[in-house]
């Protein structure tokens, strides 16, 4: 084969222990020292009788050398061995015959390298290439990869992004039917799937209050902080109430049911049916009205107050948007958010960075859990690869830091989603930080250049591989290079990233090197045009000089398009001209 190396004998085994071995390497071998290039991380084949294992290097010393023969000694991981069968030579994983004292050792050449990575099946995805051997191309098991979880993993700046664009981008081309939901933290996906992803952000996302959970609509109206107990009390006695109020009326109207007793009906705070705000402060004002104790009356006096700054918060208007008006729209909601049916475009990008702090947790808590639970009782037959961008923010190993119900949410779908169709994909810059119960549950891992000594120490604690110790490469990982275990890949293996198209490159690295400084342009003109934008985003009037506003509003939910948030336009050279005020 063209680029393969002459196979010729450079080592010798001198000892085997378990999946361990060490090799003399031979001081008369007739390959000079520039093409040994015997190094950490180099892939190397011992010629037993009936096969030949393949494994790695992971230390090399020339200290306490115990004989002349060798000019250095090399520890050696044993991975796994490829056998002739049929003419046809197949690699398997393990060893099933280890070698001996005195069995010769190589350097492996390209032909076996691509008899170790080649493509078992259809179902096969191209990332890159092996940093090894760069005309040996990397395949990743799309079918393992999904099925049994994945995590990117991966300091700022080491190419994180791009690489889950280009893995995203290859699923879509393999999976073309799998739907993806994609948790788009710092807005800057938008853009990479181009007309296959329904970009939704706070503009055009409708969520409605009663989707959510009592923890959930609790974490709403609390802002994040714990609830008032007393107030907790009365809001899980009125919700039910309200909610069988609702049904209550929908059933006089449309078939002219006798009337029934609201807290006869059997809902509890958590059963996804709608209800409407009208009636949820009016048990509460009912209530309060036959209370005499002034200071127990301040207790609903108080949740009412909460609710009514909430519902006229326009920051919360994806979610009380018609709050009073009522209407079952659970299944338009579920068939616009998760692509049923796809239209076309198979892909979700939940744009967060536009959303009140206070309520981001919930928001995904409830988006979570409706994936889930829609897996759970579709019986998976519509399977969805549900992706979390910065995934500690969620699911924190802290137990103290973050929203419980997220954690919970993240943590099912870990545990239980391959049973209903419901995959996870983790993406975080500090693995230490998420909780190791469900970065355990990620068969494949993707690890980028990670510099904390906590986040290397989770990594050898989760890798259970004979190859952990490629983790000692981790620190000194370039650019776009990849350490991938797992199940999605034949082997533990050292990799490069291949170069992602301009226009499927997260928005903020596409830009950042190439747009010329515009500073000089600023002055209160152009501060002014920012504030009036900026006041306009938290104020009931729609902001004049925003062109998302200038578009016709979308009528209903499956047709509404998706205007994507300012920020995901990174260093747009244009993007002052969007202010539509001239500039001096």
């Amino acid at each position: 084969m063209p680029g393969s190396f002459i196979v010729t004998s450079f080592g010798r085994v001198i000892s085997v222990r378990g999946s361990l071995a060490r090799v003399g390497l031979l001081a008369a071998s007739q390959m000079p020292i520039s093409e040994i290039r015997a190094t950490v991380g180099r892939f190397v084949s011992i010629r037993c009788a009936s096969s030949v294992i393949v494994a790695m290097i992971t230390e090399v010393s020339c200290e306490n050398l115990s004989s002349s023969d060798y000019i250095a000694i090399a520890s050696v991981d044993l991975l796994g061995e490829i056998h002739n069968a049929a003419d046809k030579a197949k690699f398997q994983r393990g060893v099933t015959n280890y070698p001996t004292i005195g069995d010769s050792v190589d350097l492996i050449t390209s032909q076996e390298l691509r008899t170790i990575y080649a493509p078992t099946g259809s179902d096969q995805i191209n990332v890159g290439f092996l940093q090894q051997d760069r005309s040996v191309v990397a395949y990743v098991d799309v079918e393992e990869m999904l099925s049994k979880h994945f995590a990117v993993l991966g300091s700022t700046g080491v190419g994180k992004s791009t690489g889950v664009s280009l893995l995203l981008n290859e699923i879509l081309k393999s999976r073309p039917n799998l739907r993806i939901f994609l948790l788009d933290v710092h807005n800057e996906y938008g853009r990479c799937f181009g007309d296959r992803a329904l970009v939704l952000n706070p503009r055009n996302l409708k969520l409605p209050f009663w989707l959510f959970n009592f923890e959930e609509i609790v974490d709403v109206l609390f802002g994040g902080r714990a609830g008032v107990p007393e107030e907790l009390d009365v809001l899980a006695e009125v919700i039910p109430i309200a909610k069988g109020i609702y049904t209550q009326y929908q059933n006089t109207d449309r078939l002219g049911l006798k009337r029934i007793d609201p807290k006869q009906v059997g809902f509890t705070v958590d059963t996804p049916v709608p209800y409407r705000l009208v009636d949820l402060i009016s048990l509460i004002d009912e209530r309060m009205g036959k209370l005499e104790n002034r200071s127990s009356r301040i207790i609903y006096h108080k949740l009412i107050s909460r609710i009514e700054a909430v519902r006229n918060d326009p920051r919360y208007a994806f979610m009380f948007d018609n709050a009073n008006v009522g209407g079952d729209t659970m299944a338009e909601v579920i068939s616009h958010l998760f692509r049923l049916p796809a239209n076309g475009k198979p892909m979700t990008v939940m744009q967060l960075a536009g959303f009140p702090a206070e309520v981001i947790d919930s928001v995904v808590s409830v988006l979570c859990r409706m994936a889930f639970d829609f897996g759970l009782w579709s019986d998976g037959v519509s399977p969805m690869l549900f992706v979390c961008e910065e995934a500690h923010r969620y699911a924190s190993a802290d137990r103290n830091v973050g929203f419980g119900p997220t954690r919970k949410a993240v943590s099912r779908i870990a545990k239980e989603g391959r049973k209903y169709g419901v995959y996870l994909g983790l993406i975080t810059q500090r693995p230490a930080e998420l909780d190791a119960t469900i970065i355990s549950q990620c068969n494949t891992l993707f690890t980028m250049r990670l510099a904390n000594e906590r986040d290397q120490a989770l990594l050898r604690a989760a890798v259970s591989d004979a190859a952990a110790n490629l983790l000692s490469f981790v620190p000194s990982l370039g650019t776009r290079e990849v350490l991938a275990f797992g199940e999605g890949v034949a082997l533990p293996t050292r990799l490069r990233f291949k170069e992602v198209p301009p226009h499927q490159l997260p928005r903020g690295e596409a830009t950042i090197s190439s747009v010329p400084s515009v500073t000089s342009g600023h002055d209160m003109h152009f501060v002014g045009a920012v504030l009036e934008r900026w006041r306009g985003a938290t104020s009931q009037r729609d902001a004049p000089n925003d062109p998302v506003f200038s578009q016709p509003p979308a009528k209903t939910l499956a047709t509404a398009e998706a205007p994507m948030l300012q920020p995901s336009m990174g260093l747009d050279p244009d993007r002052f001209s969007l202010l539509k005020k001239p500039l001096r």
